[in-house]
């Protein structure tokens, strides 16, 4: 299962998101340089288009992006959606765009979150496979930028759009539901707890730091959105890019899975494969894995822009612990 958490900090928008599964994929981080053809199967392709940046499992050259940023700011990450995603067959007089082609054909050509709602209801997430061995996964999308968020979601009649106000996206059950939910936690506060339980009986905290006494702490998505988005609400904006940038792991900590917690299979355990950040006001994607957790940075800056093929780089998976030296 996974998290995505748009914030907005002193600056403009930090994109967080973790990814949890019991195994990894393959991924890197994938820049598509504006030459890059982006072709996709029933609507053509673009030849240039805006730069990105993102996770992604490169298959015969195509980007299968997880989440994405491109340079304007625009960020998109789908997450997984099983037993309620649903595709459709082609449909006449709409865009056709595949799964894993949404996320580049939207951060190809849209500078903002409205462009993107705007271009979204005019399309039909197709059925279409990559490949046999690479079907369809099921998946919605959480679309964000400095200004505002959205939530997409494939179901049976259709894309549905939200907006989307808690800047949040975790798994089942669909969006609706998951807002509904956080009503009911709408007494938690991160104050020091106030006795309210019963008129006449005296009670007191235990000790200092009780504030969101409540808050769900399991690893369900419903209990995640909660935690990612009540965090997300009081967190504190750093005053630094380097602090902002550490202060949105730091929120995705609060939703990061630990292996052997949660089964996945008769084999498995999930865990946070990597948990990402893309500052928009850097145009930077960082990054760390469940096994190393240095923060590594991709910035776009750093890359030819005006390429014409995706440069990839390989996650570091290996713990890199600082030892000090002793003096004398």
């Amino acid at each position: 299962m996974c998290t995505a958490v748009s914030l907005i900090q002193k600056g403009g928008l930090y994109f967080g998101r973790t990814l949890d599964l019991d195994r990894s994929f393959g991924e890197q981080v994938a820049v598509t340089p504006r030459n890059h053809p982006l072709t996709f199967r029933l609507v053509g392709e673009l030849k240039r288009h805006h730069a990105l940046v993102g996770m992604a499992l490169m298959a015969e050259g195509y980007p299968l992006y997880y989440e994405a940023a491109n340079e304007a700011g625009l960020v998109m990450a789908g997450l997984n959606f099983p037993g309620n995603a649903a595709y459709l067959p082609p449909a006449e007089g709409k865009d056709n765009i595949a799964p894993f082609e949404l996320i580049p054909w939207v951060l190809g050509q849209c500078d903002t979150a409205d462009q993107a709602w705007q271009l979204l209801e005019g399309c039909n997430v197709t059925d279409l496979a990559f490949r046999p061995d690479l079907p369809p996964a099921p998946l919605h999308w959480l679309v964000a930028d400095g200004t505002g968020c959205l939530a997409a979601e494939p179901m049976a009649e259709g894309l549905r759009l939200y907006d989307n106000p808690a800047g949040v996206l975790t798994n089942n059950p669909p969006f609706p539901f998951q807002m509904h939910h956080l009503a009911l936690h709408l007494n938690l506060t991160r104050e020091e707890p106030v006795n309210r339980f019963a008129p006449g009986l005296e009670l007191t905290p235990d000790c200092l730091g009780m504030g969101a006494v409540g808050l769900p702490g399991d690893l369900s998505s419903p209990s995640r959105f909660v935690r990612a988005a009540f965090a997300r609400g009081n967190a504190l904006p750093g005053e630094t890019e380097a602090e902002r940038v550490g202060q949105c792991f730091h929120l995705m900590d609060t939703v990061a899975q630990t292996s052997g917690l949660a089964r996945a299979g008769e084999d498995g355990f999930e865990r946070t494969v990597y948990t990402c950040c893309y500052s928009a006001p850097a145009r930077t994607y960082c990054y760390t894995t469940y096994g190393n957790r240095r923060i590594t940075a991709v910035a776009l800056e750093d890359c030819d822009l005006e390429g014409d093929a995706p440069v990839c780089f390989p996650l570091r998976g290996r713990e890199d612990i600082f030892r000090e030296k002793g003096q004398g």
